[in-house]
């Protein structure tokens, strides 16, 4: 029962992160730093504050207590993946939701899931599995085995990208792309995606170098459910600061600090929207740290976690009609992909399972 209460933890923070976006198109006659980083104060800072105070006793007593070791790489790594996730929002607008999130999150899973468990092969800690480890019991293999199959999902998914890339280009229909796929550019979104989705994989370290507080909290009473709360706090402080710096100076370059004020544009509906944005976005976490509390941060929790929001971004890219127009041969790669990514989790599933 725990291991299905863990998957359904991670299949509704894949829900959130897999949707906070869409608030995000409702957002009228603002440039993208501006919708980024309101929502950015909402899902970096207030929401973050407001559930580790809501689930955490004296929070704020365990972070002042806590080693300058483990608060300084908590909050480095979160820097990093702050960037990644800087990067992330360019993708999704020059790839769409599709392959921008197949990309991006493709490598993601595999840098968050399987790197933690090699660099505890070389550093070994109580309580912390190793990739030999996984590699030498039936659950790792299976859960490994989940790993692999989930980036060949990535890969069909992201060549159905490709395809349909390749049929626009013949079509030669620039108005009809733009109308399906936004700002549309393989070129660039390519290489912003690579970016962030090696990046993006730090958050993930930072949860491992947070690890002391969540402990702390554990051992005060704490209910191991929300015990992740507190590292997040630290971790998303990482991340402000690198978006706040980058918006900041967008803002100043392109002079859309004129945004916030503008009458011109609907003013409470973008700064709800950007709420609502980034409140979802939070949310993703929020569900993962319960999630991880059950199945733990290894190579399975995360890879879980990606595949869940590739799911649901892909099922938002057909509902939006990313797809619209593309032969039948493209859309069978996008299905397939999506199907793989869900054998996938059957086999993680099953791996922790056997674990338990």
């Amino acid at each position: 029962m725990n291991i299905v209460l863990g998957v359904i933890y991670h299949l509704i923070g894949g829900v959130a992160s897999g949707s906070f976006y869409m608030p995000y198109t409702r957002v009228k006659k603002w440039s993208w730093e501006s919708m980024w980083i309101v929502g950015g104060f909402f899902s970096w800072l207030i929401i973050p504050f407001i559930a580790a105070w809501l689930t955490i006793p004296d929070f704020e007593n365990i972070i002042l207590s806590s080693s300058i070791s483990t608060l300084g790489w908590t909050y480095f790594m979160g820097i990093l993946w702050g960037i990644g996730g800087l990067t992330y929002g360019l993708g999704i607008r020059y790839l769409g939701m599709s392959l921008g999130n197949s990309v991006i999150l493709g490598l993601t899973a595999a840098f968050g899931a399987i790197l933690p468990a090699v660099y505890y092969d070389f550093f070994p800690q109580d309580g912390k599995i190793s990739f030999f480890e996984m590699l030498h019991n039936q659950w790792g293999q299976y859960i490994l085995l989940g790993v692999l199959i989930c980036l060949i999902g990535i890969g069909i998914c992201g060549r159905a990208g490709w395809m349909k890339d390749k049929e626009i280009s013949e079509k030669g229909d620039a108005v009809d792309r733009k109308s399906r796929t936004g700002e549309y550019s393989l070129g660039i979104g390519l290489v912003v995606a690579i970016v962030s989705g090696i990046l993006s994989a730090c958050f993930n370290y930072g949860i491992e170098a947070g690890k002391p507080m969540a402990d702390m909290a554990v051992e005060r009473g704490v209910n191991h459910l929300f015990q992740n709360n507190v590292i997040f706090v630290v971790l998303l402080w990482g991340g402000l600061t690198t978006n706040f710096i980058w918006c900041a100076f967008l803002n100043l370059k392109n002079k859309s600090y004129r945004d916030y004020t503008n009458k011109k544009s609907p003013l409470i509906t973008n700064y709800f929207m950007s709420a609502v944005a980034g409140v979802t976005w939070f949310m993703q976490f929020f569900f993962y740290g319960m999630g991880e509390s059950i199945l733990g941060n290894g190579a399975s929790s995360w890879i879980m976690h990606m595949a869940f929001i590739i799911l649901v971004a892909n099922v938002w890219g057909l509902l939006l009609k990313e797809w619209k127009g593309v032969n039948r041969g493209t859309q069978f790669s996008i299905v397939a992909g999506i199907l793989t990514i869900l054998v996938a989790i059957v086999f993680v599933g099953y791996g922790n399972s056997l674990k338990i």
